[in-house]
């Protein structure tokens, strides 16, 4: 139990800061589904499906190589170098990614429909390369236990990047009716382009505030930590491609096919109503960032294993919970978005429910990331992959957006299927199964009782919901004792 409020204590200092630094960006979400059409909200979800791609193959699989081997480091120094080198190589390959996508940004505009604003590959690949140089020293605060610190870097990029969104959006045009110097910064064409450029104003900041924390180590390769490190991480960066695509492919299907005159159209739609997911994303970011580095350091397979299965059975029921939170409140959580945007909401258990999975992947992933067994990390991914095209291109031209996220709920079910085996195969871990059903189960009833609901008038319906959602945390509370972990020490 120790080691799990450990964890449980990491996973609260992020999650409050985290929370409070991703909500300020989600502001954009209401205002951006206001100022911008379906279609130009469309591009904006496009190119976001692009940049979390090349991060993934740019960073190489680093940041956990970086995890495993800093943790396990017997000296300062070696974890000095380990740093640099880990560095060193994600910065090589930043550069040499900026420098072929400007080179050849016309022929890439042209390639991916937007050959009328090639300024949007440029300012993407520029996004990308301060987003990669910065990923490593951003993943040496998490192994050294300075959250505040990542936190407050991170919350200053959305400081930066929202108030820049709206002076372009909503002021400069403005400023720019008066003709002059501000007349010749704005161009009405340029659309999504003025959320790029706020965005990469923000991630340009974060490499010379990082610098500080990096106590004077440079970027330097060293050949015999690099090849450790790439032997490791290699299988873990086709992972990641694998499950970037899984994640992210379903943008580019609906781009794809769909009809032309409605795609962007209703990408926008989707990426909106994705969007309303975020306390679940939240949730699965803040404890991804504490798990990592927590389990990847050194451990007893003892304490590894019965800490890892305690660690999913919370996730699941805190998953669970957040699951009804959300859906017995959908038409309030809808008012986010501009009403042209809101068709698109009753998607929202589906895309809640591969949220959910996409957690308990990540927690059946520790067993073979610590124990250097990489290799299944393919196999994983991989499975999602092969689900997520079968069924995309199965389904969206059916069904459209609907059949995009019951593709990615899908993935994510065959890959916690393939996990799971994998792991009662080579590691196995006594995870509450029953216990997880209970609740999964307790929170299906729950739901279904929230339909009837909808017949009561608005105030006793919101009530009902929120005593349903009460019950269920209360119920956790008694059935696993939870009283004392109110207690953790937060730190």
């Amino acid at each position: 139990m120790g080691l799990l409020k450990k964890l449980a204590g990491q996973t609260a200092v992020y999650g409050i800061s985290t929370i409070g630094a991703r909500l300020l960006n989600y502001l954009l979400v209401p205002y951006l589904t206001r100022v911008m059409t379906d279609a130009e909200y469309g591009v904006v979800t496009d190119i976001y499906a692009f940049i979390p791609f090349a991060l993934v193959v740019l960073t190489l699989g680093m940041e956990s190589g970086y995890f495993r081997f800093a943790g396990q480091a017997s000296s300062e120094e070696e974890k000095r170098r380990t740093f640099a080198t880990a560095w060193g190589a994600v910065t090589l390959a930043a550069s040499l990614f900026l420098v072929g996508m400007l080179l050849f940004c016309r022929p890439i505009a042209a390639a991916t429909g937007y050959a009328a604003h090639p300024a949007y590959i440029g300012l993407t690949a520029w996004i990308v390369f301060f987003d990669v140089v910065t990923a490593i020293p951003f993943a040496r605060l998490r192994e050294q236990g300075r959250a505040r610190t990542f936190v407050a870097l991170k919350l200053l990029n959305v400081l930066i990047n929202v108030p820049l969104c709206v002076f372009f959006y909503s002021l400069l045009p403005r400023l720019a009716v008066g003709g002059g110097f501000w007349s010749t910064l704005f161009d009405p064409s340029f659309g999504a382009g003025y959320y790029l450029v706020s965005n990469l104003v923000a991630s340009a900041v974060m490499l010379p505030l990082l610098l500080p924390f990096t106590d004077r180590v440079r970027p330097r390769i060293d050949r015999a930590m690099a090849k450790k490190l790439l032997l490791y991480s290699l299988p873990l960066l086709v992972s990641g491609i694998a499950g970037t695509a899984n994640e992210f492919l379903d943008r580019q299907m609906i781009k794809y096919l769909l009809p032309d005159d409605i795609a962007m159209g209703r990408l926008g739609i989707y990426g909106a109503a994705v969007k309303l997911s975020v306390i679940m994303v939240l949730f699965t970011q803040m404890y991804r960032y504490a798990a990592e580095p927590f389990f990847l350091a050194r451990f007893k397979k003892d304490d590894f294993v019965r800490t890892n299965a305690e660690a999913l059975k919370y996730y699941w029921i805190v998953s669970v919970l957040i699951f009804l939170g959300i859906t017995l409140f959908t038409d309030l959580f809808a008012l986010i978005l501009g009403r042209d945007f809101r068709e698109g909401v009753y998607l929202l258990p589906v895309m809640l429910g591969a949220c959910i999975l996409s957690g308990v992947v990540l927690n059946l992933s520790f067993w073979y990331k610590q124990s250097g067994q990489t290799k299944f990390a393919i196999w994983v991914t991989g499975s999602g992959l092969v689900v997520t095209i079968v069924f995309n291109l199965l389904l969206v031209p059916r069904i459209g957006i609907a059949g995009a996220a019951w593709a990615r709920l899908l993935c994510e079910g065959v890959m916690v299927v393939v996990s799971y085996a994998l792991n009662r195969k080579y590691c196995p871990t006594p995870y509450d199964l029953p216990r997880m059903a209970e609740y999964l189960l307790l929170g299906a009833v729950l739901y279904g009782l929230s339909f009837a609901t909808q017949l009561c008038s608005p105030v006793l319906h919101y009530a009902l919901n929120a005593l349903l959602v009460g019950v269920f945390l209360l119920y956790a509370i008694q059935r696993e004792r939870m009283w004392t972990m109110f207690r953790i020490k937060i730190g």
